[in-house]
């Protein structure tokens, strides 16, 4: 009996595993839904082999780094040794007076750069739509050429047109009566800002712009039936619907803007008393690594203006993302 019932039991769990395959035969295919969601998901991998290697991995690298620190021993004459401090480069980072006002330069700049920028792109993306297809193809890749030159030569143009020995501009404004320094103290913010909008309204604009032409046209159509004027259709319904948008390069542009640093490195060759070594947040690590040698702190500093940049993001998608769609 106990046999008969072993061999019933090995019986049914082999009718419950399906048929064995004849020998020789070809391994059962995948379903068609999951051979092409796999061959969708394989388009990604150089994305996240990119992100592992350039993104990920320095963050572990930086986050190890900044647990360590070269120690002098004697008198400091002696050959450093790397030892495991733990956090103190952390709280020396907390503590640095010259990072924090850095940081709090360019607060102030994004405060102010953020917001006109995310103004213009979406007044010229508005306009854009307002015209016809053919009228507005005439104008976006004009408007998309600033942001289609490489970053460092676009700097270099500038500080060009900036010079008051070769630049066209400040001989022009002295036509007017104006004598204006654009790499003085009061006017270096607002140089580094017009170089900043200059480079990057043009891309904001055309997802903005994007986003319009995704919206159905006969919502439009229909509040223009029911009386609504075109200022009213753009502020009531255009903007609203291109929302998500809006957020999504307002993120993009405080991640940029608080971690700015070739437009200041290069404007400090032309005024190097206005734009000091630590100018910038960016600036004051690069310092510390590549001029005074302390890797380590450099680091440690750099997991620092991360916390503070995704924290400020974190909050801003937080606060934007409890409006209405």
């Amino acid at each position: 009996m106990a046999d008969t019932s072993i061999a019933d039991t090995s019986q049914a769990a082999t009718m419950a595993a399906g048929p064995r395959p004849a020998p020789g035969a070809a391994p059962p295919r995948l379903p068609w839904r999951r051979m092409m969601a796999l061959k969708g998901a394989s388009f990604t991998a150089p994305f996240f082999i990119g992100f592992a290697l350039f993104t990920l991995a320095p963050v572990l690298l930086a986050l190890r780094e900044s647990l360590y620190s070269k120690q002098s021993s004697g008198l400091g004459f002696g050959e450093k040794t790397v030892e495991f401090t733990g956090f103190d480069n952390f709280a020396r980072g907390l503590e640095d007076a010259h990072f924090w006002a850095a940081m709090l330069r360019v607060a102030l700049f994004a405060a102010v750069a953020i917001p006109t920028i995310m103004l213009l792109s979406l007044m010229m993306a508005l306009l854009l739509d307002a015209l016809s297809h053919r009228l507005a193809a005439r104008f976006r890749v004009p408007l998309l050429i600033p942001y289609m030159i490489p970053g460092i030569v676009a700097i270099l143009i500038w500080i060009y047109i900036y010079s008051p020995v070769v630049g066209p501009l400040t001989p022009f404004l002295a036509l007017f009566g104006v004598d204006a320094d654009f790499y003085s103290g009061e006017m270096i913010w607002i140089s580094l800002g017009n170089l900043v909008a200059w480079s990057s309204v043009g891309f904001n604009m055309l997802i903005v712009y994007s986003a319009l032409q995704a919206v159905p046209r006969e919502i439009f159509d229909s509040a223009r039936v029911d009386g609504a004027s075109e200022w009213r259709i753009a502020w009531s319904i255009k903007v609203p619907l291109v929302r998500r948008s809006l957020v999504l390069i307002t993120v993009l542009s405080i991640i940029g803007t608080l971690q700015i640093f070739s437009d200041p490195m290069l404007f400090r060759t032309m005024t190097p008393e206005t734009v000091t070594r630590d100018f910038t947040p960016i600036m004051a690590i690069y310092d510390w690594a590549f001029q005074q040698g302390e890797f380590n702190y450099a680091a440690a500093l750099s997991i620092i203006l991360a916390l503070v940049v995704g924290a400020a993001s974190a909050v801003f998608y937080k606060l934007t993302n409890k409006a209405p769609v």
